[in-house]
């Protein structure tokens, strides 16, 4: 997702079909502010 977005609550889904199952990594970024946050995905 690239672009600007009112506040509140946004939920961004993606398709994992192609991947293995394993430990990843996304990042939030947001002008000064930027979390990069672990996600286990199990199949």
């Amino acid at each position: 997702l690239n672009g600007q977005m009112e506040a509140g609550y946004h939920e961004v889904s993606f398709d994992a079909a192609a991947l293995p199952s394993g430990l990843y990594f996304y990042k939030i970024s947001s002008g000064d502010f930027t979390s990069v946050k672990k996600m286990l995905l199990m199949k």
